[in-house]
């Protein structure tokens, strides 16, 4: 548990507002990014069901966020997948990459547009390559939450994911969501993977760039 300070109202002093200095673990992620051989493994009535999925990521860097002496640096991203050479959404999502220096912690949110909410939680070193966050069912503070049907058919009751910091300047992620199907006693892992390549460098977050000398 952490320990945190008697005054939860001051905010700190030395906020550097260069959000992308302060990312730690995050920096590699920020960017717009492109997979082509995602592959995920799902649920359907006749058992798992491989399929392959195309994606574009985006993650942006926000301005330092605080609660009182908390101190937050972030990215703000979103996913839109396609199936191969489709153009109906496969799979959207949105929601925050935040990393916390005082306490090595990193938080990732997803909100889907099916009716769920997630957020983990892991700790890595500010040079860490690879990193893991989990987020359980019932959790206090990194939990899931589902509307009434995903609960009732397809329960979630953990997520994770893995990031790996690649040497050639991608990056690959793994995600293992645990469901509890109705009808089924064994869990379920629906699991995706991808590996991303950068299209796109970050662009500085707001409060930078009205630093910014204008040419």
């Amino acid at each position: 548990m952490e320990t945190y300070p008697q005054d939860i109202y001051t905010e700190p002093t030395d906020v550097d507002i260069d959000t992308l200095n302060n990312l730690g673990p995050l920096r590699p992620m920020a960017g717009v990014w492109q997979g082509q051989r995602g592959l995920d493994v799902k649920p359907k009535a006749e058992g798992p069901k491989k399929q392959a999925y195309v994606e574009r990521l985006e993650l942006q860097p926000i301005d330092p966020q605080t609660n009182g002496p908390q101190l937050l640096y972030g990215l703000r991203y979103s996913i839109h997948i396609t199936k191969p050479e489709q153009v109906k959404t496969y799979h959207e999502q949105v929601g925050y990459w935040l990393w916390e220096p005082a306490t090595s912690m990193i938080i990732h949110t997803l909100t889907i547009p099916r009716g769920m909410v997630v957020m983990a939680c892991g700790k890595a070193a500010a040079d860490a390559k690879t990193f893991e966050l989990v987020a359980t069912h019932g959790h206090e503070h990194f939990g899931i939450r589902s509307a009434p049907f995903l609960d009732y058919a397809f329960k979630t009751v953990e997520f994770r994911i893995k990031v790996k910091i690649n040497d050639d300047g991608s990056w690959t992620y793994e995600e293992d969501t645990m469901l509890q199907i109705r009808g089924q006693e064994a869990l379920f892992h629906h699991t995706d993977r991808n590996t991303l390549l950068r299209i796109a460098d970050p662009s500085p977050n707001p409060l930078m760039r009205g630093f910014m000398p204008v040419d």
